[in-house]
């Protein structure tokens, strides 16, 4: 059942938007928290959109993620987790924040403050998963390891391995079990962790886990050496992506890869693609999200491995392709446990759009004037949803403006704010509660990337509180902006090669979001 405070918030949203000319524009309007940080330059969070997917922001308004220390890194410091929302690295230790009711916490690190350490996903009750290095090196990458941990009651628990080095923490449903992924000491040259991230053929075999209740359990694959989890939903169910061999692809540069589902019933099921090779791979940007339906979404190479497609799977299949905007390719990134669908899709023309995927339709949900590329991320359950708007791609994250896309309109964040916007840009929105608090990242005064010195912010609508809401500031207007006709699932589609602006080349980028590495190169290997 909806509380009062989220049936208000939304009633104001539907009448303000529903209003013709000036009127219409009036939008709920949000009180601004800047995150802050430790004495860094950065804070950041991660994406994680739906309810079985990361969630960096709670129902409670609880939000977690990251932020830079003063400090100092060593040689030792991880390449993987030490740095900031794209992975860049500065020169202070980082580590997992929580922001409640005004407050930030460090949330610290295993063996000792020195160590890099980033929050994930919390659930309703506040446990926090994520990971944390332990200060021991892993011999293969040659810095530090990391470990999957669990915060809860103000203290850090290290969840282990499966007998490697590494392991990671990623998202965490309502019973407290975390999803992610662990070593163990198998000798594997096509390790995704070693091999996709590290860039060595000398590691160990990445595997899939489930921990619940102390125990780390290995969900085993899809007949290849490796697996890959990120997300859980309160049913216990877990998806992620698998090897199918160990054979490596031409056209990829890696084994087969295709997503799974798996639960206590039936194991790992395969999945299967739209026709490729990979398929719902963390590490070339096509992993989407799970609902609490078992719902999964992601992204699909269609055959040849030279475009790929979002798909939809719902039980008992087959993989639904939800088609592009007309151009070559499209990825999904959300959906809700109405089975609403959001991500970025290619338009012709060299340009991509955030959509919106329901009843067999995908919309294109535009852009804000000037700014002519948008993404969308996340959608709550009354199908607000948010991303941003960017001037030369929603990749690079440079000259971006957070947005909320919502019934046929696209808002610009920056002029939804009351009382200004305290100096702080926003710039990506990552994440919206159902009662429509929003989670992203922003710049400040003197930051001139978008992403090299940003802050952790969350907005709060005014509907459910007062202090912080005075309205001192001109009354600006979001309206809706560049929003072209619904088209059909599965248009006709090129099978010419990946545009750069919303193709592999952003695989990287999207890693470095998830899981903060850096180091990575400026082009994907494959």
């Amino acid at each position: 059942m909806k509380s009062s405070k989220s049936i208000l918030i939304t009633l104001i949203a539907l009448v303000a938007v529903a209003l013709p000319g000036e009127l219409g524009a009036q939008h709920v309007r949000y009180k601004l928290v800047d995150i802050g940080t430790f004495g860094g330059p950065e804070s950041y969070v991660n994406p994680g959109g739906a309810i079985g997917s990361p969630r960096i922001l709670n129902s409670s308004g609880v939000v977690v993620g990251g932020a830079g220390t003063s400090i100092p890194l060593t040689m030792n410091s991880s390449r993987v987790i030490c740095g900031g929302v794209e992975g860049f690295p500065w020169l202070g230790v980082n580590h997992a924040l929580e922001w409640q009711n005004g407050t930030l916490t460090d949330l610290g690190s295993l063996a000792g403050p020195e160590n890099c350490s980033v929050a994930t996903s919390i659930n309703s009750s506040g446990e926090v998963s994520g990971h944390s290095e332990n200060g021991v090196i892993d011999p293969v990458a040659g810095f530090n390891g990391f470990h999957a941990v669990l915060w809860k009651n103000g203290t850090i628990r290290d969840l282990g391995t499966l007998g490697g080095r590494v392991s990671a923490g990623s998202g965490i449903n309502k019973w407290g079990q975390v999803a992610g992924f662990a070593l163990n000491g198998i000798p594997d040259p096509v390790s995704i962790y070693h091999f996709q991230i590290v860039g060595s053929t000398s590691g160990t075999q990445t595997r899939a886990f489930l921990w619940t209740n102390g125990v780390m359990r290995d969900l085993g694959t899809l007949g290849g050496p490796d697996a890959w989890s990120n997300f859980v939903n309160d049913a216990g169910q877990v998806a992620g992506s698998s090897y199918t061999d160990s054979i490596i692809n031409p056209a990829t540069g890696v084994p087969t890869t295709h997503p799974f589902l798996w639960d206590e019933a039936n194991g790992m099921t395969d999945l299967g693609t739209l026709g490729g090779t990979l398929a719902s791979s963390e590490v070339a940007n096509l992993q989407g999200a799970l609902n609490n339906l078992g719902q999964v979404v992601g992204g699909s190479y269609l055959a040849g491995d030279e475009t790929f497609h979002p798909f939809l799977w719902t039980t008992p299949g087959p993989m639904q392709d939800l088609g592009t905007l007309g151009g070559n390719n499209a990825g999904a990134s959300a959906i809700n446990d109405a089975g609403e669908v959001v991500g970025t899709a290619d338009l012709p023309g060299n340009v991509s759009h955030a959509f919106r995927f329901t009843n067999g339709v995908m919309t294109d949900l535009g852009t804000l004037n000037g700014y002519p590329f948008s993404t969308a991320t996340s959608i709550n359950a009354q199908g607000q949803i948010v991303g941003s708007s960017c001037l030369i791609s929603c990749e690079n994250h440079f000259h971006t403006r957070a947005v909320l896309f919502e019934n046929g309109s696209i808002f610009d964040l920056n002029k939804l704010i009351l009382g200004g916007h305290a100096g702080l840009t926003l710039t990506i929105a990552f994440a919206i509660n159902d009662l429509g608090e929003i989670a992203g990242v922003g710049t400040p005064p003197g930051c001139l990337a978008d992403t090299a010195c940003s802050h952790a912010f969350l907005l709060i609508p005014c509907a459910e509180i007062t202090q912080g809401c005075e309205d001192n500031a001109q009354d600006t207007a979001a309206a809706t902006e560049n929003k072209p006709d619904p088209i059909a699932d599965n248009p006709a589609i090129s099978t010419s090669r990946i545009p750069t602006n919303s193709g592999m080349a952003g695989w990287r980028t999207r890693l470095a979001q998830r899981y903060h590495i850096r180091g990575l190169g400026a082009s994907p290997r494959y």
